[in-house]
């Protein structure tokens, strides 16, 4: 098997980002980091909006608050239609990846190609990569994804369709939650909404 340069942290890559916003979501105050390049990160809601900001800020040292570009407003209306339950598809958006590992980057690349209320697990993503057995370094390449919802690590289940984990705030709980906003299935049951159809 070949060595990549997986690394074993948890924590987000730093990227160059010029600026930063904050837009509201259904699911709470999110915010967004870019560069001219693209897109740097995208922070899911944390117990404030103001703690959602610190946060992005934190990760982008020198970073200011600033009004999206063109770009970067239809990136937020495309992640806000998706998290209005439109099954938007958000591999189009451009993003920076100057700070990422490149294994990282290639399970980033190959976790975007999984679409709105599709799922798959671990180990199959990192069979997609070529890499049978690679599936906890696939694992922790998602903790560290600093593109939340545009790299939808949370698509990605343990096997047997379990959630597994997710490092963004809120946990499995805000895994689960934009899977059911998704009307995804896994784990062998229905969504929430097969109910009501």
């Amino acid at each position: 098997m070949a060595v990549h340069n997986r690394g074993a942290r948890r924590t987000h890559p730093r990227m160059n980002a010029a600026a930063v916003a904050l837009f509201d979501t259904p699911i709470g105050a999110c915010g967004l980091a870019w560069s001219e390049a693209g897109i740097t990160a995208l922070q899911l809601p944390a117990a404030s909006p103001q703690c959602t900001l610190a946060t992005l800020l934190r990760r982008h040292p020198g970073a200011r608050q600033a009004t999206p570009t063109p770009a970067v407003q239809a990136a937020i209306d495309d992640v806000l239609a998706l998290l209005h339950g439109e099954p938007m598809d958000l591999s189009h958006v451009r993003l920076d990846m100057g700070g990422v590992a490149d294994f990282h980057r290639r399970v980033y690349e190959a976790s975007r190609r999984i679409g709105p209320g599709h799922t798959c697990t671990y180990g199959e993503l990192a069979q997609r990569l070529g890499e049978p057995g690679a599936a906890r370094a696939v694992g922790q390449a998602l903790g560290a994804n600093p593109f939340a919802i545009i790299v939808p690590c949370h698509r990605v289940l343990a096997a047997g369709g379990r959630s597994g984990g997710f490092s963004a705030p809120g946990g499995v709980d805000t895994k689960l939650r934009l899977l059911e906003i998704e009307r995804a299935r896994f784990g062998g049951q229905p969504s929430l909404f097969d109910a009501a159809s």
